[in-house]
């Protein structure tokens, strides 16, 4: 991580929930880990989703951690109005998280803002309505001209894809999706007008990519001149021991 923020000024990882779950942690020690999370984990009834919650929030305090040479509960996570989370106090570092079923990925950026966004490949989305709400008229024309057994795929690449810009930017779902688009099938991945003409700047950029054969990751970066781009996922984060909380590549 530490060498491609570095380098690129971004870094993504990812890891399996399994692999972050707290059980080895008393109450007092996760609270303490979790910090002002804790209170929210509280409010979690479902077991499943308090298991995901606090794995992801391990994740990635510990991956910001090991970037910034700190131990894991030094930082704190806090969240912005729209729901992003930050680092509070911490200025050099960009986070971003998200999660589907048993899998965690968090985004890391030194320069500018970044966004992440993991759905599974074969999510079923095509025929349900979705495409309308998320696709521009351009990406519509153009998946109806893709074989169909790419379609539904392609379309869970282009949800991930807004996801992710969204996030970076702060408004989540309360951004219509259908304002802006990219080409499917274009492994460039260049923001377009809803039209299909290109929106001009270079300042963001985007990658996707199929992990573990299974999930769809897409990033979304903003540049502001510093030469930040998006890298591809690097190994997964298995949990630490807790005498050496930076301690995270396998």
């Amino acid at each position: 991580m530490r060498r491609e923020l570095d380098s690129a000024g971004t870094s993504v990882v990812y890891a399996a929930v399994a692999d972050w779950l707290p059980g080895a942690l008393d109450p007092d020690r996760l609270a303490a880990a979790l910090g002002q999370d804790a209170a929210r984990l509280e409010r979690i009834t479902q077991p499943r989703l308090r298991q995901r919650f606090a794995a992801s929030r391990l994740l990635l305090k510990s991956a910001a951690a090991a970037v910034l040479d700190t131990p894991p509960e030094d930082l704190e996570l806090a969240y912005r109005p729209g729901g992003r989370p930050y680092l509070r106090g911490v200025d050099q570092l960009d986070v971003s998280l998200s999660h589907t079923e048993e899998f965690l990925v968090v985004g890391l950026a030194r320069h500018g803002r970044i966004g992440v966004d993991i759905e599974l490949a074969d999510r079923r989305m095509l025929s349900l309505g979705t495409e309308r709400q998320v696709c521009t008229p351009y990406e519509l024309e153009a998946l109806r001209g893709m074989a169909e057994e790419d379609r539904n795929r392609e379309l869970v690449r282009l949800w991930t894809l807004k996801e992710a810009y969204s996030k970076a930017i702060g408004q989540g779902l309360r951004f219509p999706f259908t304002g802006f688009g990219f080409d499917p099938g274009d492994q460039r991945i260049r923001m377009l007008r809803p039209d299909g003409s290109p929106v001009p700047g270079g300042e963001w950029s985007f990658s996707s990519r199929l992990l573990e054969d299974e999930y769809l990751v897409s990033t979304a970066v903003h540049d502001p001149g510093f030469g930040a781009r998006p890298r591809s996922i690097g190994a997964p984060l298995l949990a630490p021991p807790l005498s050496d909380p930076r301690s995270t590549t396998r």
